[in-house]
């Protein structure tokens, strides 16, 4: 019963932020006509405001809102480039935070772009490792070396996931001493609508953490399957 209990407790720390994070943001996805411009409109209005005309407001895939600080490039999902939502302007406004973070120099930004380029070729490179371990098995027909390829890729594929949790506070500034003073700057929310365009901006600063928690939660699944 205990380790029902303790699976149980495990379970909710990993997945409960990233169900939060999708129940806040699916909230207030609607009305999609609440605000008169689109998630598009106002990152671009913010960044001629802020000086910065040379960063890109483009559409990407959904759920994959970003800012590329290579291209210089804003990117929202389509249900937050087209829409006029509260949850599309919060995220949009979010995804500007980092743009000013990276036009002023902001070096955690900086230290985040270089860490998590590394970090994601090394996951890649720990997937191909993994793939590689059955075959080592059956050629030397013993689990330790099994094993061992597999402790050795699961920690590649763990360091990126760490990678996504350590730059936690480079979101929360994005969201709240960058887009919500931008928001109050520039009058862009209706009245009453700060409180809940706080909570879209806090689930918009964790969405890479809540993700990372998922992930990793699948890649202790898998090593508990092949210690099998």
């Amino acid at each position: 019963m205990a380790y029902i209990l303790l699976a149980l407790l495990i379970t909710t720390i990993v997945v409960g932020p990233a169900w939060w994070v999708r129940r806040v943001m699916k909230k207030y996805a609607t009305p999609q006509s609440r605000y008169s411009g689109t998630g598009e409109a106002l990152a671009r209005h913010l960044l001629e405001q802020e000086g910065m005309l040379e960063v890109k407001v483009e559409s990407t895939d959904e759920g994959a809102d970003h800012y590329d600080p290579t291209d210089r490039a804003v990117r929202l999902s389509p249900s937050n480039f087209n829409s006029g939502s509260l949850t599309a302007i919060a995220v949009a406004a979010h995804e500007v935070g980092h743009a000013v973070q990276h036009h002023i120099g902001y070096q955690p930004l900086m230290l985040r772009t270089r860490i998590i380029a590394s970090l994601d070729q090394l996951q890649r490179m720990g997937s191909g490792v993994l793939l590689l371990s059955p075959i080592i098995g059956i050629i030397t027909r013993s689990p330790t070396p099994t094993l061992l390829i597999a402790l050795v890729a699961f920690t590649m594929l763990g360091s990126g996931i760490v990678g996504h949790l350590v730059t936690l506070p480079t979101e929360i500034d994005a969201s709240f001493r960058r887009a919500l003073p931008l928001l109050k700057k520039h009058d862009i929310l209706i009245d009453g609508d700060e409180p809940h365009a706080r909570r879209i901006l806090r689930a918009a600063a964790w969405t890479y953490a809540a993700a990372a928690l998922i992930s990793l939660f699948n890649v202790a699944r898998w090593w508990a399957i092949l210690r099998r």
